[in-house]
């Protein structure tokens, strides 16, 4: 047989002893060859001789070392490496052990593939531990030893692939260590595993999840001595490891990438574990913990309490000193989420109770096991609760007393003293003498606790007001303890206000509502408003049974309607509304005033009135929709939302502070909520008054903000007023008559709001998608925008919305599994079914223009797999053949936006196969047949065609590679600025990395290049300080510095990993916008510097709308490009960067030359698709109209009401 041959050091070459010189194989004195023309036994004594000879050699004997070199090469061939007998290949595992102790620190092999064999040949070796009875374990336990002493798996640091390495050591460590090995055993496979982690570079993930795993509670009940492994290393590297476990936590909790780690869905066990070894593991994780607390999400901050009250609570714990702000916050979030548990536990035990009183029936004994269900998944271990409660349930349908005790407990009226009697007694009832341990009265004990009032009763609250009042008349002693008065009053408000949501009877008090009246009476507005919403949670009997305290309200809660704050003038009209039985006469002595005295001559008068009219709108429409639409008409459109009579501040800025928006912004942005609650309050279009509100609406989102297009309203205003027109159709879209008329491309203007410029525009307007989402008040459409937001240029935005789809899609299949009757409606719930919603909207993407362009097509593959990543994670009900066949049936209908248009149809095909194209590249599943046949809907497809067939593939094979391989792109993720629009409405973003959390500086200067088949220009680096997602106004500070001389055609391309290094920024191959240190929201003006070397390449323009700059307008006055088009868009060439850096002070970008302007296109061109949507709505009104933006305007609102 001939073995492979291995590359020789020159030693072994140039001669030695013992026969090495003419390169033979040299054995120990005795050992014949090893070949394999000997038998396996002969081969085991001959290699038991080797391993004696090696065993006894140390690193000091020169002369034998180079005698066996070629041995040492010999033992590494292949037919030793996957010899079948087990006794051979442990020898040869052995004698590799002992060449890596003797030849050390070099090893003879050179051949990094071979040493990758090697050590993995070593490594299943190690699997042989495992049998501590075999004849064999001596010498398994001794290479291990040998392995451990020497630290020999450290050598393959050098290698590219030594992850995969670590990885099925640690493998294997963990799963061969049982009660059978001694502590020497585990002593020498920490010292291995430890070595590695300690004088490593880092511990990559997958790394991590080999020694997490173990700690799983269903993992740990298994092995618990691989647990303890575990729980040893992670002592024993506790100082390096540390950084690894805090990046996988916030990879995990703050960004919601739980796709990083299959043990994602662990996380909350794995901390309480992590704890318990040592706390130091996590001392960057718990104030991420504390962000969790701070959730949206009810059940996210559920477990989040429930994880922290066993670490609070756990032995000799010292975190609530060491960590004092994540304690206060937790002691705040305990009480709110136990009071709703407790709320919602006892509405439940109520609705059972009801259900006993109503004859026996089917549908009954269905509700009543639906009931009992609920009810055990809120008690400790819900599988074997279940049993539990039914047995209660039972008895409760025998007992009619058992009955009537209970009601008494969740009484409304329930006093803690009643509640402890009440529980005594049920529990005496259910008692069993003869069993001293009985886990059914456990069960229901622990229910009893949970519903019975044992905190707050009507005691309760009358000692709190108590309380407060000593603050109030100073009698307190609230300086010693630190506090002011208005302090300690606020917060006391601040806890009764909760608590008049949980237990609204418990105030039911003259003596609670007099102190009640005197906050109302306070200075501080956030005293007085929460003292309304108190009221209007608590009052309902105040008009029957406190006469004097309705009396005195009533004038107090008109005074707060008409000249309040606008949040106490909301409350004030609810209060009215949800206590007095004559609502409708109190409200219109609020209205009538107010609407006859509105003046936007004065808007910071403005502001409460229009909230109040708006509520007031809302909640009685049939009294006051009718004289509310000549307030509409006359003063809310023509007079308010027509007129700039102010001057916005030219500061550049994106964003503002609220105390820092105009009054007449303000009482816009209200103007706008009040056309919103008006037509919600309707609940009908008979009138036609939602068609207007929503062009007016579309108007305002197309002139970006600026409705008179007079450019007197600053930039900051015009985000303000982008994101109520978003959110007012987004709003409008949660009451379905609303929702029909709502067009196409109002629903895509509405869309691009998510990829507005600003990024607090963008910030608030995914939070208010998220939340209409995750309560089913949206249709599925709008889920589709959270596509889009894989072009967002920050990161912490991008995780975000990863983290809203993960949450969405749980809740409406989790809907669909607790209620049968949902099937029904399956078009609407089905999260697969937002895959023609999403696929029509990323046709029309105004950065989509040519359905050829490879750049445009990533875009577009980018955000279908931002959706299609968390709809594939499962293959339930087969749905990846179900999305596929949706998009397959797409290419055979025609887009109902616009049938007859050739390229648009070849859009949105061109989009269906590049979703095609990923769909079947990540899901071998997908080729199955599609369960059921998808239904498509008619208001963005038509129906397909008899006959026609659609085979024809509108991606070419070479651009499916490109999509496939994920290149580096040459440009910017976020597209072209001045392109065609099918849907206008979106501010420019610019992909920033992951360090970032968002800039709003408007730049008008990028270094990307114009078309995709440029390369990035390399012309300058960029350093750069990330700052914290939760600032008001965040900002990127980048340090530029230029690079001279370089010939733009010949540097085609920067690699990803080259972009990474010195101080070039790269978010997965996308091109950043370089900004100035000290920048802060500023839109940057022009400079007139040119490089001597001559013009860099024209930039890339960035996406949706091109920023207005005054500059922009002197540069380009002969052009003609300035002037309004029909959307009031402007066209602007793209610009570029001089040589030097920019200047810190006043952040300019340089001027375009103007060679580079007449070699730039024209980019932004009049929209007829979107013309002739507002052609429909017209009076026979010229085009040319819609050419001038005032005009244009003008004739919208006009024609509104």
């Amino acid at each position: 047989m001939d073995f492979a041959a291995q590359p020789k050091p020159a030693a072994a070459l140039c001669g030695g002893v013992g026969g090495a010189a003419d390169g033979k194989i040299a054995y120990p004195p005795g050992v014949k060859e090893i070949t394999d023309k000997i038998t396996t036994d002969e081969m085991i004594k001959r290699l038991k001789m080797v391993v004696k000879t090696f065993m006894d050699m140390d690193q000091d004997s020169e002369d034998e070392k180079q005698q066996y070199l070629p041995l040492a090469l010999h033992l590494a061939s292949e037919f030793f490496l996957r010899n079948p007998n087990k006794d051979v290949r442990l020898l040869v595992a052995c004698c590799l052990a002992d060449i890596f102790r003797i030849y050390a620190p070099e090893a003879p092999y050179t051949s990094h593939d071979k040493l990758k064999d090697i050590f993995l040949f070593i490594t299943r070796q190690l699997k042989g531990l495992e049998d501590t009875k075999s004849p064999q374990f001596n010498r398994y336990f001794y290479l291990l030893e040998n392995l451990a002493w020497v630290k020999s798996y450290n050598i393959c640091f050098e290698l590219e692939d030594c992850n995969e390495i670590f990885i099925q050591l640690f493998r294997t460590l963990f799963s061969v260590i049982n009660n059978s090995h001694n502590k020497k055993v585990q002593m020498h496979m920490l010292d291995l595993m430890s070595s590695i982690i300690m004088e490593g570079d880092g511990v990559t993930q997958e790394l991590l999840d080999s020694i997490l795993i173990n700690l799983i509670p269903a993992h740990k009940n298994l092995n618990k001595q691989s647990f303890d492994l575990a729980k040893g290393l992670l002592k024993r590297t506790v100082q390096t490891i540390e950084a690894c476990i805090a990046n996988f936590f916030n990879q995990v909790l703050v960004l919601g990438k739980s796709s990083v780690s299959d043990l994602s869905e662990h996380i909350f066990d794995l901390i309480q574990e992590l704890f318990a070894i040592d706390p130091h593991l996590l001392l960057s994780v718990m104030p991420q913990l504390e962000f969790k607390l701070k959730s949206n999400d009810g059940e996210e901050r559920l477990a989040v309490v429930r994880l922290l009250a066993k670490l609070f609570g756990s032995k000799d714990s010292d975190l609530a000193t060491q960590n004092r702000p994540l304690w206060q916050c937790f002691l705040g979030r305990a009480l709110n989420e136990m009071w709703k548990c407790q709320n919602m536990l006892r509405s439940h035990v109520r609705e059972l109770l009801d259900l006993h009183k109503q004859p026996t029936s089917e549908t009954n004994c269905s509700a009543m096991f639906g009931k009992l269900m609920t009810i055990a998944k809120n008690l400790p271990d819900p599988g074997k609760a279940q049993d539990f409660v039914k047995k209660f349930n039972q008895v409760l349908g025998d007992d009619e007393k058992l009955r009537s005790q209970l009601e008494l407990l969740i009484s409304p009226t329930c006093s803690c003293k009643q509640a402890d009697v009440c529980v005594r007694e049920i529990a005496r009832k259910l008692a069993n003498p003869k069993q001293p341990t009985n886990p059914f009265l456990e069960m229901v004990k622990f229910l009893l606790e949970r519903i019975a009032p044992v905190h707050i009763d009507s005691e309760a609250i009358s000692a709190l007001v108590k309380l407060m009042n000593k603050s109030i008349e100073g009698t307190a002693d609230d300086e010693e303890e630190g506090v002011s008065p208005d302090t300690a009053i606020r917060s006391g408000l601040e806890l009764l206000k909760v608590l008049s949501f949980t237990h609204p009877t418990s105030f039911h008090s003259a003596e609670t509502y007099e102190s009640l009246l005197q906050c109302l009476r306070m200075e501080d507005d956030k005293v007085a408003e929460a003292a309304i919403q108190i009221f209007r949670n608590t009052g309902h009997k105040i008009e029957t049974d406190l006469p004097q305290i309705r009396s005195t309200l009533i004038p107090i809660l008109h005074q707060k309607a008409k000249r309040g704050t606008p949040h106490q003038a909301k409350q004030a009209v609810h209060c009215i509304h949800a206590i007095f039985t004559n609502k409708e006469v109190q409200l219109a002595q609020i209205f009538e005033p107010l609407s006859r005295s509105l003046n936007a001559d004065v808007p910071e008068q403005l502001i409460t009135p229009l909230v109040s009219l708006g509520h007031i709108s809302m909640l009685a429409p049939d009294q006051f929709a009718s004289p509310m639409k000549s307030v509409v008409a006359n003063f809310i459109v023509k007079d308010l939302l027509m007129n700039d009579r102010s001057t916005g501040e030219k500061n550049g800025k994106l964003w503002s502070p609220d105390e820092e928006v105009s009054p007449e912004v303000l009482a816009k942005v209200q103007a706008i909520k009040l056309l919103v609650r008006w037509l919600l309050g309707m609940k009908n279009n008979q009138s036609k008054s939602a068609n207007s509100t929503l062009r007016l609406l579309s108007a305002m989102l197309v002139s970006e903000g600026d409705l008179t297009e007079q450019k007197r309203i600053s930039k900051s205003d015009m985000s303000r007023l982008r994101l109520a027109a978003g959110s007012a159709i987004m709003k409008l879209a949660q009451e379905p008559c609303y929702h029909e008329i709502i067009t196409p491309e109002q629903f895509q203007l509405c869309a691009l709001v998510i990829n507005d410029e600003c990024y607090q525009v963008r910030q608030i307007f995914a939070q208010k998608l998220h939340k209409a989402l995750v309560k089913l008040l949206l249709p599925l459409e709008y889920m589709a925008i959270f596509a889009l937001c894989a072009k967002d240029p920050v990161k912490e935005r991008r995780a975000h919305a990863r983290q809203c789809l993960l949450k969405n899609i749980s809740i409406r299949r989790e809907y669909i599994k607790q209620n049968p009757m949902a099937t029904e409606k399956l078009l609407s719930l089905l999260p697969e079914y937002v895959v023609p919603y999403m696929i029509h909207l990323l046709a029309h993407d105004p950065d989509f223009t040519r359905s050829q362009d490879v750049d445009q097509l990533r875009d577009i593959k980018e955000c279908l797999w931002f959706m299609l990543e968390v709809l594939m994670t499962k293959n339930e009900n087969n749905s990846h053949a179900f999305m596929k066949k949706m998009a397959e049936n797409i290419k055979l209908t025609k887009d109902a936006q616009s049938p007859d248009e050739s390229k648009t149809n070849e859009k949105l095909y061109t989009v269906c196969d590049v979703a095609l194209c990923v769909i079947n590249s990540k899901s071998a599943l997908c080729n199955a047949d599609s369960p059921k046949d998808p239904v498509l809907p008619m208001k963005f497809f038509t129906q397909p065609e008899k006959d026609f067939c659609n085979d024809k593939s509108y991606i070419s094979e070479e651009t499916r590679v490109l999509l496939l391989t994920g290149k580096p792109k040459p440009a910017g993720v976020l597209g072209a600025v001045n392109k065609p629009l099918s849907a206008a409405g979106r501010k420019p973003c610019v992909r920033s990395t992951g360090a970032e959390t968002g800039s709003n500086i408007n730049v008008n200067s990028e270094l990307n290049p114009p078309t995709g088949n440029r390369s990035r220009e390399p012309s300058s680096e960029a350093a750069e300080t990330g700052v914290s997602e939760n600032e008001e106004n965040p900002v990127r500070i980048i340090s530029v510095i230029p690079a001279k001389n370089i010939d733009p055609v010949k540097n085609k391309e920067i690699n990803s990993d080259q972009a990474t290094q010195g101080n070039i920024s790269s978010d997965r191959g996308k091109k950043r916008t370089v900004t100035a240190a000290g920048a802060e929201n500023i839109q940057q003006k022009t400079d007139e510097e040119v490089d001597e070397s001559g013009p860099p390449a024209p930039s890339k323009p960035k996406r949706g709308r091109r920023p207005k700059s005054e500059s922009q307008g002197n540069a380009t006055k002969t052009d003609d490009v300035s002037k309004p088009l029909g959307k009031g868009r402007k066209r602007a060439a793209g610009s570029q960067e001089g040589p030097g850096g920019l200047e810190a002070g006043n952040a300019k970008a340089p001027k375009l030359q103007d060679g580079a302007k007449k070699a730039a296109p024209a980019e932004r061109q009049i929209d007829l698709q979107s013309l002739k949507l507002l052609r429909k709505h017209s009076l026979n009104t010229d085009l040319a109209d819609f050419k001038c933006g005032i005009v244009q305007a003008r004739w919208l609102l006009m024609a509104c009401m």
